[in-house]
């Protein structure tokens, strides 16, 4: 609860005390003294007339009423401290969900797939969905964290876990009919605390589990990270980009799965932190100049280093270079979740649009679905379209050689997994299954 509201409802709960306490409660009501008669009444903002049951623009308690406690003076008190206090309280945002989050999220999820289709090098620059969605994630799970954390990591590896498992029934299904031979490293296609194994032949589908790895280490470790970040906030925001800068330079991790989870971890944790920082409030505190001039700055050390270190890599793609990818995310995110914080955006005119507002939803809601079933619907729609290729009117007239058009298919077969398997997700989180979420009743209910 903000220092407002806590202002708020101690003035109210005066106005209570002083009108209903022990000694003038309603069992002393009938036995008052006297009536009050029109001169007791000081009021300056009650009309002429003695005995008024209703004014508008007058908060009812200041009303000239037929019998009032026997107070010494009239009770006013309580009606001006509640008005301040009324005025001083900022505007609270609507109830429900963040429609201006959600909407990054599902801008994040297509870009996501947009890169997977075209593979794009400049798309993390224009967008940086991965620091995007950990930063959302660490907002989300500060909230949580208002509930006593093992309630909190439970059911967050709760609504985790299931669609994965779901999803991973298939791919280790088709692996193993590919030849593949497991080990005991299989163990994480249970909890992917490590990079779950697979085969080349499965390797598209399951290399993007990194983000569901990560996620999950940061899922555990953030009991503990937001102990540490409230200790000293802006400090530790700012250092939690050391780690990443010792691995690029003092210290290599591992090749293997314990140092690329030390990699991801180090190049979005201070998005994670960012999440705590905007949901307690930090960034409102901050001077916007300073916020504005070292996310800029972040920015632009993150592009220079990728651009100028393309020969170790081959290009200047964000997901190549950690060091950038971290630094660049940093800025980027950073200044989109000030911007929410000083400005007040919300994104609630959204809701005024129903179609535009449902996809959102949607994506939301299938969040994990999407994002894991993407890849299969992007393979699927290779072999999928080479039919087409039999057809002479679709050989004519559809765009088969475009990879728009596979785009296009693919975001066909993500809806139908979507329509298939979403449903996992409403089981995983206790709600009723649902073929598509968003309607009418769970826009009312959000």
């Amino acid at each position: 609860m903000s220092w407002e509201q806590q202002g708020y409802w101690q003035g109210q709960g005066q106005g209570q005390t002083q009108g209903y306490d022990q000694q003038y409660g309603y069992s002393e009501y009938a036995r008052q003294p006297y009536v009050a008669p029109e001169p007791y009444v000081v009021d300056p903002y009650a009309p002429p007339e003695p005995y008024v049951e209703h004014v508008q623009g007058v908060p009812e308690a200041t009303y000239p009423l037929p019998v009032v406690g026997p107070e010494p003076e009239p009770p006013v008190t309580a009606p001006s401290t509640e008005a301040e206090a009324e005025e001083e309280k900022p505007p609270s945002r609507p109830p429900g969900r963040d429609r201006y989050f959600d909407t990054l999220r599902a801008v994040a999820l297509i870009r996501v797939v947009s890169y997977h289709t075209f593979g794009w090098a400049w798309a993390g620059m224009v967008f940086p969905s991965m620091g995007i969605m950990f930063g959302l994630a660490g907002t989300l799970m500060a909230k949580s964290l208002e509930r006593p954390a093992l309630e909190v990591v439970r059911s967050r590896m709760r609504r985790l876990l299931p669609p994965f498992w779901f999803w991973g029934l298939f791919v280790v299904l088709a692996m193993l009919i590919h030849d593949w031979m497991p080990g005991w490293q299989i163990v994480y296609w249970v909890v992917p605390l490590g990079d779950p194994p697979g085969n080349a032949w499965g390797e598209q589908a399951w290399e993007i589990l990194w983000y569901l790895r990560t996620y999950l280490w940061f899922v555990l470790l953030s009991p503990v990270l937001l102990r540490v970040f409230r200790l000293a906030p802006v400090p530790v925001l700012v250092l939690s980009l050391a780690p990443i800068v010792v691995f690029h330079f003092l210290w290599e991790p591992p090749d293997n799965r314990l140092g690329s989870a030390l990699t991801d971890l180090a190049t979005f944790l201070f998005c994670w932190l960012l999440g705590f920082a905007h949901r307690d409030g930090v960034l409102e505190r901050l001077k916007p100049v300073a916020v504005v001039v070292l996310s800029l700055a972040a920015i632009g050390f993150g592009g220079w280093y990728a651009l100028t270190h393309q020969a170790e890599t081959g290009s200047y793609d964000l997901d190549d270079i950690p060091l950038a990818q971290a630094f660049w995310s940093a800025g980027y995110v950073t200044l989109l979740m000030w911007a929410t914080s000083c400005f007040g955006i919300d994104f609630a005119w959204l809701t005024r649009f129903r179609r535009t507002d449902r996809i959102v939803t949607v994506f939301n809601s299938r969040a994990v679905t999407i994002y894991l079933w993407h890849e299969i619907a992007l393979i699927l729609a290779v072999p999928l379209i080479d039919r087409f290729w039999d057809v002479p009117a679709f050989e004519k007239w559809l765009p088969l050689e475009s990879q728009w058009f596979m785009f296009g298919v693919g975001w066909v077969l993500i809806a139908v997994f979507v329509l298939m398997c979403g449903w996992v997700e409403d089981v995983a989180a206790k709600k009723k299954p649902q073929l598509l979420p968003g309607g009418r009743a769970a826009r009312m209910g959000t």
